[in-house]
């Protein structure tokens, strides 16, 4: 399992165009990006206790959340993905499903994924079968992703972060939705072993906050 550094600061919108301005003279848009962006949806997984919640705000050092996810109402292809943190290093494994896969998820039919040929969501129904894991808010946002080969660094900007509420119709393109409170946007900074300082210069901000922001927590303010 391979671990990455991450940083992550809360900036205003001027910050936003100074950072984007900055970014796009040195690193490029990932090549997955309509327009220079895309939309996520991201469905999260907690149990009764708000077990992944709790250790956000806590700040336990070794956590890990579960969550569905596609891009651009684009249905077609959904993610299952396992976010790790331990001691401030992430980690992610994903996996594409089916939508058969999916529906078995969101239907609360878990006994179809016990022997799925894929480690990750079987692992998925474990938790769920033991640890009373089910699906339990829908976030959504846009992003402006950049890349850049040396570090293996990616940033990102996240911006107009909504909440689907208490729905978890993960797959209703119309599903209502409303923003959470400040509507904050979010840079993300990720490497590997180094960050360049080409990069490093790029994104140093006098205003910007070291942040420990969490999609999740916020939006589950309005549950």
């Amino acid at each position: 399992m391979k671990f990455r550094h991450e940083l992550k600061h809360t900036i205003s919108y001027g910050d936003m165009l100074e950072i984007r301005s900055r970014l796009g003279a040195v690193m490029e848009i990932d090549i997955h990006a309509l327009e220079g962006g895309y939309q996520i949806r991201s469905l999260y997984f907690d149990n009764i206790y708000d077990k992944a919640l709790r250790e956000k705000i806590d700040g336990v050092d070794k956590r890990e959340k579960f969550r569905l996810r596609y891009y651009n109402e684009d249905t077609s292809r959904i993610a299952l993905e396992k976010k790790s943190k331990i001691n401030g290093l992430c980690n992610k494994e994903q996996v594409i499903l089916s939508m058969d896969e999916v529906l078995a998820i969101l239907n609360g039919e878990t006994e179809k994924l016990a022997e799925s040929d894929k480690p990750l969501l079987r692992e998925l129904y474990r938790k769920m079968a033991t640890e009373g894991l089910k699906p339990y808010t829908v976030v959504d946002y846009d992003r402006i992703p950049f890349v850049y080969g040396p570090g293996n660094v990616r940033v990102t900007i996240d911006y107009n972060i909504r909440t689907g509420l208490k729905a978890t119709d993960f797959l209703r393109n119309d599903l209502p939705t409303m923003c959470v409170s400040e509507n904050p946007i979010i840079l993300e900074v990720k490497w590997d072993e180094y960050l360049p300082e080409i990069i490093r210069d790029a994104v140093q901000l006098q205003s910007a906050m070291t942040s420990s922001y969490s999609k999740y927590a916020a939006c589950r303010m309005y549950d």
